[in-house]
């Protein structure tokens, strides 16, 4: 399973739309997420043998985001991703507030 497909699945019941990099749908209150980083974490023989995937969870609301980020945080840790660290952001020119989220995992 890709990295892309991990973060879809642990977030599926998130409700709200989860999307990869962009989100073109009407809804106020949505999720993207890209990986920002992938590079070897291990190696053995000149060989890579765990990826380490840097990926970023983007929260976007023009409401109170505060419950869903929390559900958002719980289903990254239960998917076996590890916190990286979080940023509260507020997107001035289009008035929605964004939480960018980043996590790790390491892939055999």
């Amino acid at each position: 399973m890709s990295i892309n497909q991990e973060v879809i699945t642990a977030l599926k019941d998130i409700g709200v739309p989860v999307s990869f990099q962009t989100y073109t749908g009407a809804a106020d209150t949505y999720i993207t997420f890209f990986t920002y980083l992938d590079k070897p974490e291990q190696h053995a023989d000149d060989e890579e043998t765990i990826t380490g995937h840097y990926v970023q969870i983007d929260v976007w609301s023009k409401k109170d985001y505060t419950d869903l980020v929390k559900a958002v945080h719980e289903k990254m840790l239960a998917a076996g991703f590890i916190k990286q660290s979080f940023y509260d952001l507020y997107e001035d020119d289009v008035k929605i507030y964004h939480k960018a989220m980043r996590f790790f995992k390491e892939v055999l």
